[in-house]
């Protein structure tokens, strides 16, 4: 298993942004395919996942996107022991903060603007990419 892979967290908008084959960001997907990035969930994580999107899509898609990343080497799955509550604009967010957390991983990508508090808080420090930084920061670097 690689451990030098790119860890990250992707908030549901993105997964969901990133995992058409048409998408401009499937290289992002592509890359967690073949183990470049781990992606850390949880299990709240993973049941927002299946929620939205079986809601977009289907019950049958939802279910196999499901399956495939309680499978796959390249997903961590991360056990959360404390919750830090740093977003009070929408609680919900804060299962993303918390992984990212006890995950330790690089980055948590979001275009969401409730996360921008974390640019403004030093400890536990997370950082936030939008996914057009996120694209321009490390594309280049993983899909060579």
């Amino acid at each position: 298993m690689d451990t030098t892979a790119l860890k990250i967290v992707i908030d549901t908008n993105i997964f969901i942004a990133i995992i058409g084959r048409k998408s401009p960001f499937r290289w992002i997907f592509d890359c967690l395919i073949n183990g470049r990035i781990r992606l850390c969930v949880s299990n709240e994580i993973l049941f927002e996942y299946r929620e939205i999107l079986a809601r977009k899509t289907n019950e049958k898609i939802a279910e196999n996107v499901i399956e495939f990343l309680s499978i796959s080497p390249f997903v961590d799955k991360a056990e959360i022991y404390f919750n830090f509550q740093l977003i009070a604009e929408d609680e919900d967010d804060n299962k993303f903060v918390d992984c990212a957390i006890s995950a330790n991983a690089e980055c948590l990508v979001s275009n969401d603007k409730h996360f921008r508090v974390l640019k403004t808080i030093d400890f536990p420090k997370v950082r936030i990419l939008k996914l057009q930084e996120f694209e321009e920061k490390y594309k280049e670097k993983l899909t060579k």
